[in-house]
């Protein structure tokens, strides 16, 4: 299955739109199509990518581990399923063993995506190309943001791999992002007001996450400024004062307050090559996705102490702490936030200090996406 790059593949786009008028298109004439084309189209050529990967950084250790892993998966094969669905289940209950299994495939893409970007190796390639015609051919978004929060790993891979996928399989991606984003945003500006319950809690932070991270993707600035405002109103329904956040209340556990910041801050990290700085940006409420970080980082630091759970509100936490799953009772581990505060030393090198401790290093995903 052969790759192409960007530039045969505006040609080949060009070439569509003007074989009507012209019959046929010479390089000159796919040139001048492409610039037409773009400008009616907005998101061709106006991508800006939140990561920056070449390969003058194979040498790196954490790209040489990288490339060493996506070369053993290279021979694996995509295992969609139209529907994925753990939220609120347990190990063995429905299709969650299912469901968990088939989400390895979205790190495993991701992989490739990477190792093609520092190898210019094909056979990477042809990988991202296949996982992604697989899931988005197969994939009918639930709509459901805890059961798709791991789409955040299809969505990097689209964003490295743009380049190199087969037409098809690009635009066949794009209209599943887009379809992620309109769907998400919908259902929200549709949800009753005032917006309560999961409508501001984690799972909005989730929503907030796949839009702009699909926004951001394809480039779409009018998507991406929709979800900005819904950002700003999730900050205002969700952080309180003192920078506590609505989970917390809730659930009296910080392994939510990490599971509600996390998404958050990775929607900032997409947005911010357009100009877009959401860390310290007010809500209505004077609210900012800083402070709620700020709030965690006595917790974080070893400064305080949390038992996780003693008076959640919800009887599904005991459920689980009674099947055994860690980290649902006891006490809070600080390491789990490493990845928090490597996100969120990306909008602020600040928290770095903070996430060396937690963490020796970024996730590499993370750690080889030099900011642009």
């Amino acid at each position: 299955m052969p790759m192409l790059h960007r530039a045969p593949l505006l040609r080949l786009l060009a070439c569509a739109a003007a074989v009507a008028v012209c019959g046929a298109c010479s390089p000159t004439q796919a040139g001048a199509a492409a610039s037409v084309y773009a400008g009616a189209h907005g998101p061709i050529g106006s991508v800006r990518d939140w990561c920056s990967v070449s390969p003058a950084q194979s040498g790196d250790p954490a790209a040489a581990k990288l490339i060493a892993r996506a070369t053993q998966h290279l021979g694996q094969t995509p295992h969609p399923l139209p529907r994925l669905h753990t939220e609120g289940t347990l190990p063995h209950q429905g299709i969650y063993d299912e469901s968990v299994v088939a989400a390895r495939d979205f790190p495993v893409m991701r992989d490739a995506a990477l190792a093609w970007r520092l190898t210019s190796d094909k056979r990477f390639a042809e990988q991202v190309d296949i996982f992604l015609h697989a899931w988005v051919g197969t994939y009918v978004p639930s709509f459901n943001p805890i059961d798709e929060t791991k789409f955040d790993a299809l969505i990097q891979t689209y964003t490295l791999a743009r380049d190199g996928l087969t037409p098809g399989t690009r635009e066949e991606t794009q209209r599943f992002l887009r379809t992620l984003a309109e769907g998400y945003i919908s259902r929200t500006e549709a949800a009753r007001q005032p917006l309560s319950h999961t409508w501001i809690n984690n799972w909005q932070s989730h929503r907030i996450k796949l839009m702009a991270m699909s926004a951001a993707a394809l480039g779409d600035h009018a998507l991406i400024e929709q979800t900005h405002r819904l950002f700003l109103q999730q900050l205002a329904n969700n952080v309180r004062p003192d920078g506590s956040v609505e989970d917390f209340e809730d659930r009296d556990a910080l392994h939510y307050v990490v599971y509600d910041l996390e998404p958050l801050t990775m929607a900032a990290i997409a947005v911010q090559p357009f100009g877009q700085h959401w860390l310290r940006e007010r809500a209505r409420n004077g609210a900012t996705l800083a402070a709620a970080i700020d709030w965690l980082v006595p917790y974080a630091d070893g400064s305080r102490t949390h038992e996780e759970y003693v008076h959640s509100h919800v009887a599904f936490d005991k459920k689980r702490a009674d099947a055994g799953l860690p980290g649902f009772s006891g006490t809070w581990e600080p390491k789990s936030a490493g990845t928090l505060y490597w996100q969120a030393a990306r909008l602020d090198p600040n928290y770095r200090p903070l996430a060396e401790r937690l963490a020796a290093t970024a996730p590499d995903w993370l750690a080889l996406c030099a900011a642009r």
